[in-house]
C-alpha cells in the first residue's frame, strides 16, 4: 500500500502499536480481562487512525492532481469540495491565492499586449516623418540644388524634427503616467494660474489670427498639480486654436461648487463629427476634422493626467457651433 511509504504514517503506526502493546502487558498484570479489553482498544484506534490517515492522504493526493491540473490548463478554480476542516481551510487559501495568480497573469497579458500595441503605433507615427526627413537629406546632398530649394527643404526638414521632437516627449510623459511613475501633487491650485500659463505660448499664433481669447474665472480653486494640469489645459487650447477661423473666440469659464471644479474651454470652430466624439480621447486616433499635422495623441495625454488626479474631462458640441471640453476636478473620490 502507498500509505505505508510513509515514514510519518510509519512512525505513527510504531508509536500506536508500542504504546498499545506497553498498555495491554500493564493490564495483563491487573487481569487477563483488563488486558483482553486494552488491546481490542488499541487494535480498534490503530484500525481507525488507519483509515482517517488513508482518507487525509487521499484527499490531499487529490489537491495535488488539482493543483497540477491548474498548472497545465487556463481553468484557475479548484473543483474538489471539502468539508469543513483544515483542509478546507487550505484548499479556501489556495484558491484565494490561484486566482490571485490569474489576475495577475492576465494584467501581465494586458500590459504585454498594451506594450505591443504601443510600439506599433509609435512605430507608425515615427515612420512618416523619418521618410521625409530621410529624403530631405538627400536631396540637400546634391550639389546643383538651388538655393531657394534648400532652404526650403531645411525648413521642412526643421518641421519635421520638431514634429518628431514633440512625438516622443508626449509619448514618454505618457508612459511615465502609465506606468505609476508620476507622483502627482496635490496642493491647492489657482485654475487661473492655470488657464494662463496653458494659454500663454499660444498668444502670437491667436494674434496673428485675430482669435480671441475670454476668460470668466474668479478664485476657483482644485486639488492638484499646477505643472501637469497646466500641460493637460495647453492641449486643450491648442486644439482649440488650431480648430478656429481667423477672428474666431476661445472662452475658458471656470466653476467651483462643493464637489468639484470645473474647467470649461469651447470655441467657435466646426466642431467635431458626431460619429468620432467617443474616440477623440484615444491614442493616436484622427477625426474627420483633424489638421494633416495633428499626432492624435495631445488630447490622450490630457486625459491621462486629468483621470490620475480624480478627475474627469469630456468633449462634446456646442448648441451654436463650436467643441467645448470640460474638465472636473472631484475634491471626494467618485
Amino acid at each position: 500500500m502507498k500509505l505505508f511509504r510513509n515514514k510519518d504514517f510509519r512512525r505513527a503506526l510504531v508509536w500506536h502499536i508500542a504504546a498499545g502493546a506497553t498498555l495491554t502487558v500493564a493490564g495483563a498484570l491487573v487481569s487477563p480481562v483488563c488486558g483482553a479489553m486494552l488491546f481490542a482498544a488499541t487494535v480498534l484506534f490503530t484500525v481507525l487512525h488507519a483509515v482517517f490517515t488513508a482518507r487525509r492522504y487521499r484527499n490531499l493526493a487529490a489537491l495535488c492532481d488539482e493543483i497540477d491540473r491548474i498548472l497545465h490548463t487556463q481553468q484557475p478554480l479548484l473543483t474538489m469540495r471539502q468539508d469543513e476542516g483544515e483542509l478546507s481551510v487550505l484548499i479556501s487559501e489556495i484558491q484565494k491565492m490561484t486566482l490571485r495568480l490569474k489576475e495577475q497573469t492576465d494584467r501581465l497579458q494586458q500590459e504585454k499586449q498594451h506594450l505591443k500595441t504601443a510600439i506599433e503605433d509609435i512605430f507608425h507615427q515615427l515612420r512618416t516623418p523619418l521618410t521625409a526627413m530621410e529624403l530631405s537629406v538627400s536631396l540637400l546632398r546634391e550639389e546643383t540644388l538651388p538655393d531657394e530649394r534648400r532652404i526650403q527643404l531645411a525648413r521642412e526638414l526643421h518641421a519635421q524634427l520638431s514634429r518628431t521632437a514633440s512625438l516622443i516627449e508626449t509619448l514618454l510623459k505618457l508612459s511615465k503616467i502609465d506606468a505609476g511613475a508620476v507622483q502627482f501633487r496635490s496642493d491647492e491650485t489657482s485654475v487661473r494660474d492655470v488657464v494662463e500659463r496653458a494659454a500663454q505660448p499660444f498668444g502670437i499664433a491667436m494674434e496673428l489670427r485675430g482669435q480671441n481669447l475670454q476668460l470668466s474665472i474668479g478664485d476657483e480653486h482644485f486639488c492638484g498639480d499646477l505643472l501637469w494640469t497646466t500641460e493637460a489645459v495647453g492641449n486643450l487650447i491648442k486644439n482649440c486654436v488650431e480648430h478656429t477661423p481667423d477672428g474666431g473666440e476661445i472662452t475658458v469659464t471656470a466653476k467651483e461648487t462643493a464637489l468639484f471644479t470645473q474647467i470649461e474651454i469651447a470655441d467657435t470652430g466646426e466642431g467635431f463629427a458626431s460619429e468620432d466624439i467617443p474616440y477623440l480621447f484615444d491614442r493616436f486616433y484622427k477625426g474627420k476634422n483633424a489638421t494633416p499635422q495633428s499626432i492624435g495623441i495631445g488630447l490622450s495625454l490630457s486625459q491621462a493626467i486629468v483621470t490620475a488626479q480624480n478627475g474627469t474631462i469630456r468633449a462634446a458640441n456646442r448648441p451654436d457651433g463650436g467643441a467645448v471640453f470640460t474638465i472636473k476636478f472631484y475634491k471626494t473620490i467618485v
